[in-house]
């Protein structure tokens, strides 16, 4: 999987990633976990945010096929912890080293 410069993964297929930001108009960020809250069992689970870093509510198929999607594209990833998807540069982060960071 080709890295940007940081070592950060960076998406293989620009043409997918812009459909994704056409279904989701206005994200900036897309949070995926198999930790969904109203579930017992793993299962993905999406958190978009805006570029001002308000939450944006998306319907339940939108959600779900966000999650697929990013969770195929990087199936080596360690999904026990959530990742973060910018669609800007088409990178995946794991959330908690974006946590590290914006507490530097």
């Amino acid at each position: 999987m080709p890295a940007m410069p940081s070592g950060i993964p960076a998406c293989p297929d620009t043409s997918r990633r812009h459909r994704l930001a056409d279904m989701i108009p206005g994200a900036d960020t897309i949070r995926v976990s198999l930790t969904d809250p109203a579930q017992v069992w793993p299962h993905p689970h999406t958190i978009v945010q805006d570029e001002a870093g308000r939450s944006m509510e998306l319907g339940r198929t939108t959600s779900r096929v966000a999650a697929r999607w990013i969770l195929r594209v990087w199936p080596d990833e360690d999904w026990t912890c959530p990742h973060t998807f910018r669609l800007a540069d088409a990178t995946l982060t794991r959330s908690d080293s974006i946590a590290a960071e914006r507490g530097r």
